[in-house]
């Protein structure tokens, strides 16, 4: 099994984190830019104010998964407090290009619903200039902050099938990370929007969050 180890952190610091992984084994890193919706507040989750962020994505196999927390760790040790965030996600199924689809076993596979202390990451995708409604709504409903991340269609007729209606190339994701009890509440305000009323207007799903991990001084 894999997992992807996720952090928010400053503008021009997702090297520091793709590098501390490296040194443990991973084979790389991908480094996004987002920017934060946070308001004023110690642990608004995902924000952490309204500034450029990186986004950093490390696949690590589960037997370096440790010591890759660990380094990430140690190289923020010395950062100001709440420098940023990091949480890990498993990834059951993992697929290089041009390999056989690689399916490991989910037969210990924990429902995440059954966990009230668990994380989870909400990712909300939707037409470009609405990610900021959807915020305000998901904020409202118990959700400290989140990042938004400017992203496109593909513009080919398989995006009008999977989002059900016509194509709008530019698009916003934001992502949010809430307690598992505060889920249904923020899915249920963005749902309620007017301006996502309409079909193809915008998609969200969730994902299990674990190891939820303030990074900077303690």
């Amino acid at each position: 099994m894999y997992k992807l180890i996720i952090s928010i952190v400053p503008h021009n610091c997702g090297e520091l984190i793709t590098d501390a992984a490296n040194k443990a084994g991973a084979g790389g890193g991908t480094i996004l830019m987002g920017r934060g919706t946070a308001e004023n507040s110690v642990l608004q989750l995902l924000g952490l104010g309204d500034t450029s962020k990186d986004i950093t994505f490390s696949l690590v196999d589960e037997t370096i998964y440790s010591d890759a927390l660990d380094k990430i760790l140690e190289a923020t040790s010395a950062k100001k407090a709440h420098f940023g965030v990091l949480f890990t996600i498993d990834i059951n199924n993992f697929l290089k290009m041009g390999t056989d689809f690689n399916k490991t076993d989910t037969s210990k596979e924990v429902n995440p619903m059954t966990d009230e202390n668990s994380y989870q990451l909400i990712h909300i995708i939707v037409n470009k200039g609405y990610a900021e409604d959807a915020m305000a709504v998901a904020r409202k409903a118990g959700a400290g902050g989140g990042t938004i991340i400017s992203a496109r269609g593909t513009a080919k007729e398989t995006d009008a099938e999977f989002f059900g209606a016509k194509i709008v190339p530019e698009k916003d994701m934001l992502l949010i990370l809430v307690p598992q009890n505060k889920k249904d509440d923020v899915i249920k305000a963005v749902q309620d929007l007017p301006c996502l009323s309409e079909a193809g207007s915008g998609i969200v799903f969730t994902s299990k969050a674990d190891d939820f991990t303030l990074l900077g001084k303690k």
